[in-house]
């Protein structure tokens, strides 16, 4: 299908683009975000452990399909970049800014987006003596708190030092203030003040087809901008390491053809008026590529900014953030078609609404739940306190009253 710009369009000439038990360590599934209606498939993330002199963002595949491999884009330096090309003070940086300087572009188009949101967008370089990291963010509020991912700040292990590199130049030291590793979000404070904040969106008002730009630091380099359009909606996408070894992170996530690399993890995906409306956070990609990841196939990820804004001001207020629950473990071996409730907590809101262990849940607020990930995907779409419209196998519905689940990482 060939793209026709009209002439309001911001972007025109631009380039185009066995079960779990009810309590321990496993995700209670009455915790999830919204579906695809067409039960789309389900893309599941697996981690791969990396050397630790060399590590590398997991990598994920995923199901049914071909083999194609998901994974988180933070990206390892590892020495791949050459360091003129990382230095905001390089020749090409100045001829840049000369450009800027010298050429009007008009409002809206990518060109004054990017120069808007720039100076807003960070690079995030992590090490321990386990390795180092970097992944990037940008600032949400001006006194120095900056929104990125989790799997950015922990991906190195030990004890990490942050160092946040602005678009200036300038680097000062960052410390986590809390993470949440069930959506992948974390929040990064420097001691700065007077910080240029992002404009935080609507992600329940984007459609499919509207025009976005994503601005981070892939493969290191920072302040990188690629367009490109919202390719899809509600795609249940999961992050982490399936077996076991580590937390997983559902996303209900908006798919974008904007290039998405390693290293733009963290970093915000922003709409035709400047807003962010998500939190890059994973791609899809085939094959193996420079660096040990492969680059990006025009299909990347991002977390809705409406879920990253409750996260992130939980944290901020008080250094934890709260997972919706439903209060119940499902069997992941079910193979659906929907989900297969295991077991139900005393005293939650599955257990008041009358849920029972073998009950097949196949809605969520009249979106079909294809299996397990997607019910929990689409609960976490939601917050605690949200009363949600449970349809089960047979027709018969039930109205659950979200519970909570406090977590600091």
């Amino acid at each position: 299908m060939t793209y026709e710009p009209t002439q309001d369009d911001p972007f025109r000439g631009e380039a185009q683009p066995s079960s779990l038990p009810v309590d321990g360590d496993t995700p209670d599934l009455a915790t999830a975000a919204t579906v695809t209606p067409d039960a789309e498939p389900v893309f599941e993330a697996r981690a791969i452990a990396a050397p630790p002199a060399a590590p590398r963002a997991p990598r994920y595949l995923v199901r049914p399909s071909i083999a194609i491999i998901m994974a988180l884009v933070a990206g390892g330096i590892g020495g791949i970049v050459d360091h003129a090309f990382l230095n905001p003070g390089s020749t090409g940086a100045a001829l840049t800014q000369l450009a800027q300087e010298t050429v009007n572009r008009p409002a809206g188009s990518v060109a004054a987006l990017a120069a808007r949101l720039t100076p807003s967008v960070v690079n995030i370089t992590v090490s321990s003596p386990m390795g180092q990291a970097t992944g990037s963010g940008f600032v949400i509020r001006s006194d120095g708190y900056i929104l990125t991912n989790h799997h950015v700040v922990a991906g190195v292990g030990g004890t990490p030092t942050i160092t946040v590199d602005f678009a200036n130049g300038t680097s000062v030291p960052g410390h986590v203030v809390g993470s949440n590793s069930a959506y992948d979000l974390a929040v990064v404070k420097v001691d700065r003040t007077g910080l240029p904040a992002v404009t935080l969106g609507n992600s329940n008002s984007v459609v499919v087809g509207d025009p976005v730009i994503a601005i981070g630091s892939p493969l290191g380099l920072q302040g990188t901008v690629t367009s490109g359009i919202v390719s899809a909606l509600n795609r249940p996408v999961t992050a982490g390491d399936s077996s076991g070894g580590a937390a997983m992170s559902y996303i209900n996530a908006i798919q974008t053809d904007a290039a998405i690399n390693p290293g733009n993890s963290g970093g915000p995906l922003i709409d035709a008026n400047g807003a962010v409306i998500g939190v890059n956070s994973a791609i899809a990609s085939l094959g193996s590529g420079f660096g040990g990841e492969s680059g990006s196939i025009g299909l990347g990820f991002a977390i809705p900014v409406n879920q990253a804004k409750r996260i992130a001001e939980e944290i901020i207020t008080s250094g934890k953030s709260q997972v919706p629950v439903m209060g119940v473990s499902i069997d992941m071996q079910f193979q659906g078609p929907g989900a297969r409730i295991a077991a139900v907590k005393a005293g939650m809101g599955a257990d008041k609404a009358g849920l029972k262990a073998g009950d097949i849940v196949t809605a969520i607020n009249g979106s079909p739940v294809s299996d397990a990930t997607a019910l929990i995907v689409s609960i976490r779409s939601h917050a605690p306190g949200d009363v949600v419209k449970v349809t089960l196998k047979g027709g018969r519905t039930a109205a659950v009253t979200l519970g909570a689940d406090t977590t600091t990482n």
